[in-house]
């Protein structure tokens, strides 16, 4: 059920309010009285019943969520964070301190799954809309892919069929089922045989313990099967899938499974010197060529070569943007198409011998211009939980990927709030310098204030 609206109480004698308590020149107060949040109580409300115990307020929920990216905090920590914060509690909509925890961890994790992927589209679009006047006036982005790294181990068999035998094991226990034997202590020495796994001496002993380890997993998954009952063994059909899927792949297959709890990440070769493989979903990252304002963020479920991103990506942009970028620089991995749609599409080549050199100077500015891209992709990834993925499935991907854009855009309104506070700070020093000179330049004795005024 929707929170209900509390109605206009007293205001207390011996407490203020806390939008008298915060500073009114602190940016994210500033944000908090920029963002429309009437837009998420009006698209939200679909999703609530009737009936039922009220939920926790729409501007609560939506704020820890944006605050949970800005700060880089997990779902624990924003709430912890929350009660200690006074600036925190203005932002998700409070008038009073409060004491309590303003709601359990868990749920945000139902809020997520309640507006699914087009509510956070929306908050995406929100927050690009603080900046529309500088979009407005852009016609050029520039678009990379990087990769969101999927919260899972390195992946080899061993791991995976060890795996297998444990929710086997698990399975056994829930539903009552005595297992003829089930193998722990050999699968113990089993597990134990891996270690230095790459010594002359010990790798043949290594090898055998593998193969007997997904032996050991197949066995357990037919005894299963033979003794579950019909409807039990059909409501967990997929898994039973998933996990022969696991144990038939072989070394050179494609869609592999690589994580039991995330079967759906893929491996990506980025030819990175310190991390040759990753494991999770490609990401695509469109900014404003000269604001570095994200417009368009796409998580693509296979990976695709990078040139054939483009299409959903400039879509996203146009939707954002209000209408169709005219030129979309890239780099060299997305060679092939020169048009999509009515966009130019650049990529670094050897200059044409038709272009003069002030065509050529002002390309070379443009690609050198494209690389701070790369920078804004290192800010999503260490300072607003785009590095790795805690969030499930492909959808947790496109979540965590808006929600990281989200951030990096109201870190850049905040950031332009504070250069204007600077900016007059400055300017009111001008003023008083202006008017020291002219105290100064009325003193009958003026050689006195030489070395002043020249400082000045």
């Amino acid at each position: 059920m929707k929170s209900k609206l509390k109605p206009s109480q007293q205001r207390s004698l011996l407490f203020p309010t806390l939008s008298e308590q915060c500073d009114p020149r602190q940016p994210l107060k500033k944000l908090a009285d920029a963002i429309p949040w009437d837009k998420f109580e009006d698209a939200f409300s679909d999703y609530y019943s009737e009936v039922g115990r009220p939920a926790k307020p729409i501007r609560l929920m939506v704020g820890l969520l944006l605050l949970k990216q800005l700060e880089n905090l997990s779902d624990e920590v924003v709430v912890e964070r929350w009660i200690q914060n006074p600036y925190y509690q203005y932002f998700c909509g409070m008038t009073e301190f409060e004491w309590d925890f303003p709601c359990n961890p868990s749920d945000l994790v139902h809020f997520r799954n309640r507006i699914g992927e087009e509510g956070v589209h929306l908050i995406f679009a929100i927050t690009t809309d603080l900046h529309r006047d500088r979009i407005e006036k852009e016609s050029e982005i520039i678009v990379d892919t990087t990769v969101q790294e999927k919260n899972i181990t390195f992946p080899t068999d061993t791991k995976l069929h060890s795996r297998i035998i444990g929710r086997c094991w698990r399975m056994a226990d829930k539903y009552g089922i005595k297992l003829r034997r089930r193998y722990r202590k050999e699968l113990r020495q089993c597990l134990l045989s891996q270690r230095w796994r790459r010594h002359p001496g010990k790798a043949k002993l290594a090898r055998k313990s593998q193969k007997r380890i997904k032996t050991i997993a197949g066995i357990l998954l037919r005894e299963l099967d033979r003794k579950l009952p019909r409807q039990i063994l059909k409501a967990h059909l997929e898994d039973f899938k998933l996990y022969l899927r696991v144990l038939n792949q072989q070394k050179n297959d494609k869609n592999k499974v690589y994580a039991l709890h995330e079967p759906q990440a893929y491996c990506i070769a980025k030819g990175k010197e310190n991390k040759k493989y990753e494991y999770g979903s490609k990401a695509s990252v469109a900014v404003t060529a000269d604001t570095g304002i994200i417009v368009s963020v796409v998580a693509h479920p296979e990976n695709i070569y990078d040139g054939h991103t483009l299409p959903e990506v400039l879509e996203l942009a146009e939707a954002v943007m209000g209408e169709r970028p005219k030129k979309a620089i890239v780099d060299r991995g997305y060679r092939g198409e020169k048009h999509i749609d009515g966009t130019d599409i650049l990529s670094p080549e050897n200059g044409k011998a038709e272009q003069t050199k002030s065509e050529k100077a002002k390309m070379r500015q443009r690609f050198r211009r494209r690389s701070g891209i790369e920078a804004i992709i290192s800010h999503l990834k260490h300072d607003f939980r785009l590095l790795r993925c805690y969030l499930k499935g492909s959808l947790g991907n496109t979540m965590n990927l808006l929600l990281a854009a989200c951030a990096w855009n109201l870190k850049k309104w905040m950031g332009a709030v504070s250069f204007r506070q600077i900016y007059v700070i400055l300017n009111q020093f001008e003023a008083i310098i202006s008017s020291v000179k002219r105290l100064f330049s009325n003193v009958t004795r003026p050689n006195l204030f030489v070395g002043f005024r020249s400082e000045i």
